[in-house]
């Protein structure tokens, strides 16, 4: 992979994170509130399946 690669993908994630607060900031400021009442176990679990997912993606479109 190279580098201009990386800095692409790295580009569009910030872009599809931005578009939420840029949209919708009361509606992203209550989610995050939402987000902060979880459970620690719930969130890490969240965040695993999500790496996971990622990884599985990169390894299928490598």
């Amino acid at each position: 992979m190279s580098l201009q690669l990386i800095m692409i993908a790295l580009g569009i994630v910030l872009i599809i994170e931005g578009i939420g607060p840029l949209l919708f900031p009361n509606r992203w400021k209550a989610y995050l509130k939402e987000i902060s009442n979880q459970n620690q176990q719930l969130l890490q679990r969240l965040g695993g399946a999500l790496v996971t997912a990622g990884v599985v993606l990169l390894i299928i479109f490598s």
